[in-house]
């Protein structure tokens, strides 16, 4: 076995995490976990998650859902159930989290909550797998000990860059980003190898090479590492798919069924993706590489051998029948230019095959276009592919230096005489035929290589006339003329066929501005906008037998059993989506814009474009895991087909069976035989009960109602939590697949995307070692500080970033305030005042400040914003603490007992939805309540007092203001510059106060009364304004508190009048203890108002306290600091005594 393991840290499963974080000490960490540890078997073993609905005889059989949801308010979310062929990744719990906080918080709001999970097992990957590690133990033996160890390799590193070949040339298709399981492919060569580095043991890889074995292996796994992780979910509902269970194998069946007799599915041929090796279609899910590829629809042209060069001619020799004819066939996107072809180019480095297409005709193209085409009813007829590229072989292999000089002839083409074969080093052998027509009016690729080849012709060994036939206006552009490519390279100043990069950009102007402003100026549509030309042409070029459909992949696909993709002509059973059934799609498009809600722009506009791109998808494989199609038992239903409501399942799974493979009946004890169609019917579709259903399916009145009871009170799905690159396929299907079978009330209410994870702000990889799993990560930092981790990485689309660092600083945070929390509520100094009565202003400040915490907690957790719900929630709820502890403190007051008893009980409540262990704890074994915090509901707090807001905003402001000024003289000390006192000397603090506005401020305050007015306080127009006035400077600060002011909700007439919401003078009487004290070597300070008109101010010692001060009403004189204070902003200064 060392040959297995030896020499390769690849197979090392730690090795995945080689580059995260190291922790040392873990005491603290130890600590919190073993907390976790208790809190999680308690909550499994109470079932508090364990949902259910109003029974019948609560509420009688027969009630509007909506009725039920109003007496009995509900949540209802879920993310993609995992596929069950490894352990969930960090990647994965980000996507749960999302649900996790919703569920939390709906919990907190009083709803009954649904948060289920299935495994999803369905489709090729888990049997490919399989089938692979026979072959691995029939070659290597069980333990694979006669494995000889070969070098591994990392695909992570050798990705090529993209090439101009590979860039979009179809501007009418929409196309989407590249999967995550392709970013993130680490390329072993056997299958036992993968099966080393996720952590199987090896005495235990090769019964993996049955496949139901990993619908046994990784779904404990799975619910393993989510209740370490403290997820809320009720797992009685949870499932395998595929027939491994068969109650979930009757609810596939039924909508099926239900889909085909809608007209939903249909057969018929199309193009798809397709696997030679697996012989069937290879979708999304079966793919290892290539995950929302499709195929690439062509014209491919037939340009007929007139003359052939000498030495292709010598080489033909005796090879085909005199009387065939042979075609180059160059396929292109753009049959409308046709008119315009003066050449066409081969690779002179690439090697072409001469393929047989019947007795009279043969096709010049590469092994790869051809090999395409065998699956196309072009060289192979009726559905027999070969299974093996080895089963095509040409007639002959010819160069395509041999090639250049045939004369051809191109149809459509003005010049009919024949065009000729030229040289074209660009051409790439791994897209179209290696075949490429040269129309230089309107490719900028063309014009450029064409003037290179007259420039260069003796270089290339051709004759300068070949690549001087006369280019003549095709189509007439606004922006261009009636010569685009011309123009374009020209314009952009390309000077090579090497030019890419220009040539790249100039292509994508041409082709938009030709298809979408261009009109024909020849052929039989002239006049007519290209856009409407371009069908009519391909069809007339089809139709004269000038030219047929070719497709292929529109980038590189690879299936799950290691085989290159092509694309198939072939009839197949298919998903109705898009453009053949306009009626279905409109009606999801008008759903996503006026029903769904979404949460971003991004979201939206991807289900729109999506849903004008998505076209017609194959339910039906032959190889595979998964259900029968019933009709065709041969088929199965494909991956992404079965799964696309299964939402509604988990409402009524536990009522089935109580295991995953519904071996054991559930509470009803109902068997899978009696779930007939007709009782899914009842079920979801408000069919009514009668005599036959009830004798049929053998199925008592109540169990069936019951049944319904859970489905139509736990639906519609509230949020349903993906990640972004399931927009293009399980998403879009799921609403689809609801419109269809439900009535709207049933439809999704709302679909949440998250980007991708990346982790210490670098993408996941194995390869790199910076990657963690699930159970990595709860292992490492513990269940809470991971959730914590979870949220502050993000809400957006955008990608998120798992910060190690910041999962290592929870621990601490939340050990320290664990500690804190435990220790406070023992200490005997805190002042036990009975009532609100005897609140000193740090009370009312910090009660306050919590009151307002709690709101806009409560508003972030309702937007689903959890990394400011975080803030609040945590951060700043502490914070707060800190302030009311740090007053209390420099006043030497005690802290209020009541007051440090209600900030506990909302610091556990407020995090409840994102620590939930920690809140328990702190709920049950530091308050001592007696019930879990998992029924708690969420805090009824007062709405906040602006007057108190305003003067904890004003305490904050001024002493950080005071504080941030002594550190800068320090700072200037230490750089060896001159301060304005002595440090080491006492030092006395004025604080100057004004007693009224300065007149310049009126200005600006009708200002913003008349954008309040208008009830808009917009930044970028507000401030355009005040910028407009002239006085930035001072002014933008001035305009940005009465904002403040306004937002905090205090009286707009008290603001506009300038009138502040609170005592200035006594605030700061409150504050000069403990500024004393927190202002080092401060020996006394003054308050000193200002008053007076602007020119005739004079200054007075309102209040004083300490040494080196004067007295109450004393006269002081002004210094310059004293000129900027205004009401509610002091200034200060000081002075050494």
């Amino acid at each position: 076995m060392a040959a297995i393991n030896g020499g390769s840290n690849i197979l090392d499963p730690s090795n995945a995490a080689r580059s995260t974080l190291k922790l040392e000490n873990t005491e603290k960490r130890d600590t919190l976990i073993t907390i976790e540890k208790r809190y999680q078997r308690r909550w499994q073993e109470s079932g508090v998650f364990n949902a259910r609905a109003p029974t019948t005889a609560e509420i009688p059989s027969g009630s509007l859902s909506k009725d039920l949801h109003r007496r009995h308010p509900k949540y209802f979310g879920s993310f993609a159930f995992p596929y069950m062929n490894g352990t969930l990744h960090a990647g994965h719990s980000f996507t749960a989290s999302k649900v996790e906080y919703a569920a939390g918080f709906a919990r907190m709001q009083g709803k009954r909550v649904l948060f289920p999970l299935g495994y999803h097992c369905t489709g090729m990957p888990i049997k490919a797998c399989a089938d692979k590690l026979t072959e691995d133990v029939r070659k290597f033996g069980k333990n694979f000990e006669n494995y000889k160890e070969e070098e591994l390799v990392d695909g992570e590193d050798n990705v090529p860059a993209p090439t101009q070949a590979e860039t979009k040339e179809d501007i009418t298709k929409f196309t989407s980003k590249k999967s995550k399981a392709a970013a993130k492919t680490v390329k072993l060569k056997y299958q036992f190898q993968i099966m080393i580095a996720l952590g199987i043991p090896k005495e235990e890889i090769h019964k993996f090479a049955d496949a139901n074995y990993w619908l046994e292996y990784f779904p404990p796994l799975c619910k393993r590492d989510l209740n370490n992780f403290g997820a809320r979910i009720d797992w009685r509902r949870s499932f395998t798919t595929t027939d491994a269970n068969p109650y979930y194998d009757t609810f596939v069946r039924w909508q099926m069924h239900r889909l085909k007799e809608l007209d939903k599915i249909q057969y018929g041929s199309r193009y798809t993706i397709y696997s030679p090796k697996d012989g069937q279609p290879c979708m999304d899910h079966d793919r290892t590489e290539g995950e929302g590829v499709g195929p690439q629809e062509y014209t491919a042209l037939k340009l007929k051998v007139k003359e052939w060069a000498p030495q292709a001619a010598e080489a033909l020799q005796g090879k085909i029948p005199d009387s065939a004819n042979v075609y180059f066939v160059p396929a292109t996107l753009r049959p409308e230019t046709m008119y315009g072809q003066t050449c066409c180019f081969v690779g002179p480095d690439i090697r072409y095959g001469v393929f047989k297409v019947s007795e009279i005709e043969y096709f010049v193209v590469t092994k790869r276009a051809a090999w395409n085409m065998a699956f196309q009813n072009i060289l192979y007829k009726d559905s027999d592919f070969p299974r093996n590229a080895d089963e095509l072989t040409p007639v002959l292999e010819l160069t395509g230096q041999s090639v250049v000089g045939t004369l051809v002839n191109a149809p459509l083409s003005v010049h009919t005489e024949g065009v000729r074969i030229l040289p074209m080093e660009t051409v790439s052998p791994t897209k179209g035929t290696g075949v490429v027509t040269s129309v230089p009016s309107d490719s900028p690729d063309d014009y450029a290589t064409v003037t290179d080849l007259a420039k260069k012709a003796e270089y290339y060994g051709i004759k300068r006339e070949w690549a001087e036939l006369e280019i003549l206006p095709i189509v007439e552009t606004p922006s261009y003329g009636n010569l685009t490519a011309p123009f374009l390279v020209k314009k952009m100043k390309i000077n090579s066929p090497k030019d890419s990069k220009l040539l790249a950009d100039a292509k994508d102007l041409a082709y938009k501005e030709g298809y979408f402003k261009g009109t024909m100026l020849v052929g039989d549509f002239k006049g007519e906008a290209v856009e409407a030309a371009k069908p009519k042409v391909k069809a007339q070029l089809l139709q004269n037998g000038d030219a047929f459909e070719y497709a292929e992949p529109s980038g590189h696909v690879v299936s799950r059993s290691a085989d290159e993709c092509v694309v198939a002509y072939l009839g197949q059973w298919f998903l109705n989506y898009g453009e053949n059934d306009p009626t279905w799609r409109d009606q999801v498009l008008d759903y996503v814009r006026n029903g769904l809600e979404t949460y971003s722009s991004e979201t939206k506009n991807g289900f729109e474009k999506n849903l004008e791109w998505l076209n017609r998808w194959a339910c039906a494989r032959t190889y595979g895991l998964g259900s029968k199609l019933p009709w065709e038992p041969k088929f199965l239903v494909e991956s992404l087909s079965d799964s696309t409501i299964y939402m509604a399942y988990y409402t009524i799974a536990h009522l089935l069976h109580s295991d995953v493979f519904g071996t054991k009946p559930g509470l009803l004890s109902i068997q899978p035989s009696q779930m007939t169609d007709e009782v899914w019917d009842y079920i979801f579709c408000h069919r009514e009960i009668n005599d036959s259903l009830l004798q049929s399916s053998g199925i008592s009145k109540a169990d069936l109602e019951t049944m319904r009871r859970e489905f139509e009170y736990w639906y519609p799905l509230d949020q349903r939590v993906s990640g972004k690159d399931l927009i293009p396929n399980h998403l879009t299907f799921c609403l689809y697949i609801h419109t269809a079978l439900f009535p709207r009330e049933h439809w999704p209410r709302a679909v949440r995307a998250n980007g991708h994870l990346m982790l210490n702000g670098e993408k996941m990889s194995k390869s790199t070692g910076n990657f963690l799993t699930l159970n990595d990560a709860v292992t490492k930092y513990g269940a809470d500080a991971t959730r914590i981790a979870l949220a502050d990485a993000g809400d957006g689309v955008e990608d998120a970033n798992f910060e190690e660092a910041v999962a290592n600083q929870i621990i601490l945070r939340m050990y320290t305030l664990k500690e804190w929390c435990e220790d406070i509520l023992k200490d005997r100094t805190l002042r036990t005042d009975p009532s609100s009565a005897s609140d000193t202003l740090w009370d009312k400040l910090f009660l306050n400040e919590m009151c307002t915490l709690v709101h806009q907690a409560h508003a972030h957790y309702m937007a689903t914003d959890y990394k400011v719900a975080l803030k609040s929630a945590l951060y700043d709820f502490t914070s707060a603490r800190d302030v009311y502890r740090e007053a209390c403190l420099a006043a030497s007051i005690p802290m209020s007992q009541r007051h440090v008893h209600t900030y506990i009980t909302l610091q556990a409540l407020l995090i409840t939805p994102i620590a939930p262990h920690w809140a328990d704890y702190i709920y049950q074994e530091v308050l001592e309540f007696k019930t879990t915090i998992q029924n708690a509901l969420w805090p009824e707090m007062p709405q906040p007092d602006p007057s108190l807001t305003a003067i904890y905003e004003y305490f904050r402001t001024t002493s950080s203001a005071i504080t941030s000024a002594e550190g800068q003289q320090i700072k200037r000390k230490q750089k060896g510059k001159a301060t304005n006192y002595d440090l080491e000397l006492p030092k006395r603090l004025t604080i100057y106060i004004a007693t009224s506005f300065p007149s310049w401020q009126t200005k600006y305050i009708d200002l913003v009364q008349s954008f309040h007015a208008k009830a808009s306080l917009e930044d970028k127009a507000l401030n355009a304004e005040v910028g407009r006035m002239g006085e930035s400077k001072k002014a933008m600060p001035f305009v940005q508190s009465l904002k403040r002011r306004l937002q905090n909700g205090e009286n707009a007439n008290d603001v506009f009048e300038r009138k502040l919401p609170f005592e200035e003078v006594e605030v700061l009487g409150q504050m000069l203890r403990g500024l004393r004290k927190t202002v080092g070597k401060c020996k006394g300070v003054e308050i000193v108002a200002v008053e007076g008109e602007e020119e005739k101010k004079v200054g007075r010692i309102v209040k004083c306290e300490g040494e080196g001060v004067g007295k109450v009403d004393e006269e002081r004189a002004l210094l310059g600091a004293a000129e900027m204070a205004v009401p509610g902003a002091p200034t200060f200064f000081f002075e050494n005594v």
